[in-house]
């Protein structure tokens, strides 16, 4: 047989992408804000310690509030980003970020079709204040969002949960419930944990239920309390 460098290949690492909806309205001064910072900044430095040679997490960070819908962060490598905290003001246009998020799914030289399955996580604390039913429809209906892992928070009673819970219908998760400031950092913890657990298993494509897990035993509340 003839000799063929072509034939020595190395495979690329191939990423899970990651999508924060992060509501940054008024009703989000204050402790909730400071507490959300706190929480993305531990996720990001567990996408971080998550890297592997075969499998690494992007993160991309959007934001409805304060001078509307923001790309605050594209979409880069867990072990790139440099975070900046999130600032609070304005309304809450939901649809719109939903827009966003969806462009940028679709969009192949973002989002690769060589890529995983991406997750997106939807957070706020208040009810959204522009047109929101048409953008959620087509992000969980057509094209490739509706593919996505999608994942909600409500923080606090205000929240419109069944929104948030229209949002994750179908999807592997219920709706993660912060009741106020001090719960978003341990709902975090547990989304943070789903998308890890999906960049150590055989089938990365594949969503992780972290209450399926807590049944299972394959992890234990004592492990979510601990994660960091």
């Amino acid at each position: 047989m003839a000799f063929n460098p072509n034939n020595y290949t190395v495979s690329e690492p191939k990423s899970i992408p990651v999508i924060l909806l992060l509501d940054t309205s008024t009703s989000m001064m204050g402790e909730k804000i400071d507490s959300l910072n706190k929480a993305v900044k531990i996720m990001i430095n567990e996408f971080k310690k998550a890297e592997t040679k075969e499998t690494f997490i992007k993160v991309a960070i959007i934001t409805f509030g304060e001078g509307g819908v923001k790309l605050h962060t594209p979409l880069t490598e867990a072990s790139k980003v440099q975070f900046r905290p999130l600032s609070t003001g304005g309304s809450t246009p939901m649809g719109e970020a939903l827009k966003m998020a969806k462009d940028m799914i679709e969009d192949k030289s973002i989002i690769s079709s060589r890529d995983y399955r991406p997750a997106v996580v939807l957070v706020s604390d208040g009810e959204p204040n522009d047109e929101w039913e048409e953008p959620m429809e087509r992000f969980i209906k057509e094209g490739r969002s509706q593919k996505c892992d999608r994942m909600a928070m409500a923080i606090g009673d205000d929240a419109n949960q069944d929104i948030l819970n229209r949002f994750i219908q179908g999807c592997e998760n219920p709706l993660f419930f912060a009741k106020d400031a001090a719960d978003i950092i341990n709902s975090f913890k547990k989304i943070t944990m789903s998308v890890t657990f999906r960049s150590s298993s055989i089938n990365k494509n594949q969503p992780v239920s972290i209450e399926e897990e807590l049944d299972k035993g394959t992890i234990s509340l004592d492990d979510i309390d601990n994660y960091l």
